[in-house]
């Protein structure tokens, strides 16, 4: 197991490891985006060994999921603490990795082509999200795919309106990022733009999938008084329709590159 570390820019969570580990990592929401990747993923994941690379690793779930069956594991995070916490899950669960403290446009540079890159709730925190989706996608070899995750700028606009008051003058000026909550990405990504970019560079749509498509738009009142499993029946039934899915909090797409 190595770790690496080279320049750093765009957003660096280490202030923000133990607030991400507890509200995004450590609930029911974060669990189902969990299920819901994994099961985009689940034909690549029953694939024999796999040359992959989580490019923005965070805490390391995803990585260590495919590790556990025998995939080879590269990782890179520009937050020195994200990276420590996911070397320690490899080594509680006796996994390897290489792990490099490094932006991922930086060792898109250097890194060999990849069967499979993931790319997950880093786009939208990035100063530069196309560019930055070019170098990064660039490792993936032909035929290989490429999983991208990303906040939904939809789903900012409307959960955003529908909540009233001070935000709706941070919609309409586009000054969102800073307001409210810290973890509010400053560059959301449309779904239909993504996609239309992964067309015209040679990539077909594999599954596309939208986490939290009801969830987040319920206040706390309306939350109590729902029954949790029907809500994530729910959630389920329509994640993966076409209206429904491009409203998720986050969408997932999974794509293959051309041969």
């Amino acid at each position: 197991m190595r770790i690496k570390q080279r320049g750093k820019y765009d957003q660096n969570f280490d202030h923000l490891v133990e607030k991400f580990e507890k509200s995004i990592y450590g609930t029911v929401k974060g669990e189902w985006r969990l299920k819901l990747l994994q099961e985009d993923l689940e034909e690549l994941y029953r694939k024999e060994s796999l040359n992959i690379w989580d490019a923005g690793c965070g805490l390391g779930q995803m990585a260590l999921w495919f590790a556990k069956r025998g995939h080879m594991l590269t990782c890179c995070d520009i937050s020195y603490k994200m990276l420590e916490k996911a070397k320690t899950l490899f080594a509680k669960e006796r996994m390897e990795a290489d792990f490099y403290q490094a932006p991922s446009q930086e060792l898109s540079k250097t890194l060999s082509q990849q069967d499979l890159v993931m790319f997950h709730a880093v786009i939208e925190w990035l100063a530069e999200p196309l560019k930055s989706l070019e170098m990064v996608s660039s490792r993936v070899r032909p035929g290989g795919h490429l999983s991208l995750l990303f906040f939904n700028h939809h789903s900012l606009i409307y959960r955003n309106t529908l909540r009233g008051g001070w935000r709706l003058q941070t919609i309409l000026g586009k000054t969102w990022y800073g307001k409210g909550k810290k973890l509010t990405p400053p560059y959301p990504q449309k779904p239909e733009i993504l996609l239309q970019w992964l067309k015209k560079n040679g990539y077909s749509i594999k599954a596309h999938t939208g986490i939290r498509v009801f969830h987040d738009y319920m206040d706390k009142e309306a939350l109590q008084i729902s029954n949790e499993a029907e809500l994530m029946e729910l959630e389920y039934r329509y994640c993966r329709e076409e209206t429904f899915r491009n409203m998720g909090r986050y969408v997932h797409i999974l794509a293959q590159k051309q041969l």
